[in-house]
């Protein structure tokens, strides 16, 4: 194909199919544990990181680690404060966070809106390979974590009294799994930027709960429509000269009317049949 001779899509490949895998994986824990907001919430957070590291300067994806692990951690502590409205602590940090990046932004003379606007909209046609390297060295560890940590993930997810009296570290799972998904968001936020990398990670998951009802394979469900979104809105983007972020999120769009479509004429067709 005439876009894989060129070294900017095959970087944008490579990425698209380690955030295909990365996504949906902390995505389902995210849609199960009721925090679909949390990536959002860290995606509008992380513009702070990316304003202090232009103030100060510094590093922007150094500072934007640094600010949400911080704000990973103020996620779980107020969650405990508000443990019967979770949504609370989501609600207040992003508000707090998306205000904080706007003044920021205006302490600099002349203003950064040019250099944090990459951020906000990301690009991945404009990945490095040391960007694609970092995306994998990420890859390596949630996988890692998925493999060794998954079932006392799943009980912490579903039932945290159960698994805090079966001897479960649940504060420091929870804790953990803020800490990886906020890393994440910081990594991928360059290149689908802040407004549109919780959509990446909470769709294909959403879609792949409504196909089937086992949790294994919701997660094979999620990656193959990753690795579907991901590619396709890639290829998409390039043909019609489209944002990227922007395609591959309407791909997914798409992606979760259709099946919800088939699925409510699939139900009808069942319906119809018994009554006959």
């Amino acid at each position: 194909m005439e876009m894989l001779r060129h070294d900017f899509m095959q970087y944008a490949f490579q990425a698209s199919i380690l955030i295909a895998v990365i996504a949906p994986i902390l995505g389902l824990f995210l849609v199960l544990r009721r925090q679909s907001l949390m990536a959002d919430t860290l995606s509008h957070v992380s513009l702070v990181g990316v304003a202090l590291g232009f103030l100060i300067n510094v590093n922007p994806t150094i500072m934007t680690l640094v600010v949400v692990v911080i704000a990973a951690l103020i996620i779980e502590y107020m969650r405990s404060l508000y443990s019967t409205y979770s949504e609370v602590s989501i609600a207040i940090l992003m508000s707090a966070g998306l205000s904080l990046a706007l003044i920021l932004m205006s302490l600099k003379p002349g203003g950064m809106g040019q250099n944090v606007q990459q951020y906000l909209f990301g690009s991945i046609v404009t990945i490095t390979a040391g960007q694609v390297r970092v995306l994998f060295a990420l890859f390596l560890v949630v996988l890692l974590l998925f493999t060794f940590f998954r079932r006392p993930m799943y009980v912490v997810t579903f039932d945290e009294d159960t698994a805090h009296t079966a001897g479960l570290p649940v504060k420091l799972i929870s804790l953990a799994f803020n800490v990886i998904t906020g890393v994440t968001i910081a990594v991928i936020m360059p290149i689908a930027g802040a407004l549109l990398v919780s959509a990446i990670m909470v769709l294909p998951a959403a879609i792949s709960m409504r196909l089937s009802k086992s949790f294994s394979l919701v997660m094979v469900i999620g990656v193959i429509i990753g690795l579907i979104g991901m590619l396709g809105g890639l290829t998409v983007s390039y043909e019609w000269g489209t944002p990227p972020g922007a395609t591959i999120t309407m791909v997914f769009v798409v992606f979760f009317v259709v099946s919800g479509a088939v699925l409510a004429i699939g139900k009808k067709i069942a319906k119809a049949r018994k009554a006959v």
